[in-house]
């Protein structure tokens, strides 16, 4: 596949509750040919120590459009837990559920040739996400 006629991909997580890198989050990479065709799944990984996710698939040639997304709430539940072994519960975590985000799926256009680098910044309450370099 030349990347003359496919994009490529890229992603990290910061959780900026810590400053830090967001380790072990799954992110799925789904991508379609044209905003009415069905999504395909490709595929995914897992963020490494530095909040990467070096290993995503390949995009297929005549790719427009391009889904990542990102499995938070297991994340925060292991981070939580890490930090509240003896604390009381987080004030919002009704049902168990210890962020407001349990999940994030950014969606975005593609061109060939292009490369898309990602990041997401995360907290419990919150994220933003941006094209990167």
């Amino acid at each position: 596949m030349s990347t003359e006629t496919t994009a490529s991909v890229s992603t990290h997580i910061l959780d900026t509750s810590v400053g830090r890198p967001a380790e072990g989050v799954a992110v799925h990479l789904s991508a379609r040919r044209g905003r009415d065709a069905d999504w395909q799944a490709l595929g995914g990984s897992a963020t490494d120590a530095d909040g990467r996710c070096k290993d995503l698939p390949a995009l297929p040639e005549g790719t427009t459009h391009v889904r990542l997304h990102f499995e938070v709430e297991p994340y925060f539940a292991k981070k939580q837990a890490a930090a509240q072994q003896d604390a009381p519960a987080l004030r919002d975590s009704e049902n168990g559920r210890p962020v407001f985000f349990p999940e994030v799926t950014i969606a975005f256009a593609v061109v060939p040739g292009e490369h898309y680098h990602v990041p997401l910044l995360l907290n419990p309450f919150g994220y933003s996400v941006y094209r990167g370099s």
